[in-house]
């Protein structure tokens, strides 16, 4: 087995004060590290010196995917004893799968009741169980998942911010501005350094942008269990390349520019299309790609994104991106730099 195979080579010691618990006061007032990967240099930046970083014709391709609602708090109604669920999708037959948590074991045939603030009642009933600790449930009220979650749900946050429920700079800061389609349970994060403005900047360069969509599944809250990444098991995401995209990105090949991915999540998206059409085309479905060392890039030609958690499966494909070797470098001068991680954190730019 390589070293790249192995989880231990993606571990590093985060000190507790450089993990961001909280948003900027601004957006664009993040930091940016700068990552060759022809010199293997680094520099360090704003993000609002990322227009001047490309060049005209490069083209940003945004996840437009919004987060949902997901998290339920509710009780058990046999019990009164309180549960707690996270909205990952619905199955073919439109039931709910959830991870839930409560104490004692939830029977087959049980429900729970989830009360929103006008005092309605949603009342889930456990169907089935599948693998990994994802229930089944019916809810008891016709209207989308979307809706109720609206009504019922409050945003899941992620577990480093120390605490479970977001609060009003929340709502607005962990979603992009120009997030659109519901369907994630965490952000795209790499894209919650983007303005209006600073998107406005890129396009006054000549620098154009194109979406698509990857929604954040239960992958993000599930460690990597294994030392040999071999054994590793991706969990789906779903995922779409419109045809609008592709012609973009077509567009941008012809004149000699490039692609710029905005986070690990767009990246996935135009690989996963990659591998399912060559030449590239236009492409929707569920996507389990493992990008890690040693991977080939059909698509991605610089990647922006966060600072990622240890033993990770977005930190092995940032390594992939750049290299095992120039990544570790890059976490230790970001440790030394006292540059913020993971959502809230810092970004870095690798061309």
């Amino acid at each position: 087995m390589q070293d790249f195979d192995r989880l231990s080579t993606y571990d590093y010691t985060l000190p507790e004060s450089l993990i961001a618990k909280v948003p900027l006061p601004t957006r664009d007032a993040s930091r940016l590290m700068v990552i060759s990967r022809s010199t293997g240099e680094i520099s360090h930046k704003s993000i609002q010196d990322l227009p001047d970083l490309l060049a005209p014709h490069d083209c940003l391709i945004l996840n437009n995917t919004r987060v949902l609602p997901a998290r339920l708090v509710g009780h058990r109604a046999a019990t009164g004893g309180k549960w707690e669920g996270l909205y990952l999708g619905n199955d073919p037959q439109g039931r709910w799968k959830l991870i839930g948590q409560t104490r004692g074991y939830l029977q087959t045939g049980e429900s729970v009741t989830v009360t929103a603030g006008d005092g309605s009642e949603l009342s889930l009933e456990l169907i089935a169980r599948e693998a990994e600790g994802v229930f089944l449930f019916t809810p008891s009220r016709p209207e989308s998942a979307v809706e109720l979650l609206q009504k019922f749900g409050t945003l899941p946050l992620p577990p480093y911010f120390d605490r479970k429920t977001a609060d009003a700079n929340d709502w607005e800061r962990y979603q992009t501005v120009y997030a659109s389609n519901p369907g994630s349970v965490a952000a795209p994060t790499a894209g919650l350094h983007f303005t209006p403005e600073l998107l406005a900047r890129c396009r006054a360069q000549q620098i154009n942008r194109a979406e698509v969509t990857l929604h954040v599944g239960l992958g993000t809250f599930r460690p990597v269990a294994v030392e040999n990444l071999d054994e590793h098991v991706m969990h789906s995401e779903w995922c779409d390349l419109p045809p609008e995209t592709v012609a973009a990105i077509q567009q941008t090949r012809s004149v000699n520019g490039r692609v710029v991915a905005v986070g690990t999540t767009s990246l996935r998206t135009l690989e996963s299309a990659a591998k399912a059409h060559d030449p590239l085309e236009p492409w929707q479905g569920e996507t389990r790609l493992f990008v890690r060392p040693p991977y080939a890039f059909r698509v991605v030609d610089v990647l922006v994104t966060n600072f990622h958690l240890p033993k990770s499966t977005l930190l092995m494909l940032v390594s992939a991106f750049a290299s095992v070797d120039l990544i570790r470098h890059a976490y230790e001068e970001a440790i030394r730099e006292e540059y913020r991680f993971f959502s809230y954190g810092d970004a870095m730019v690798i061309l």
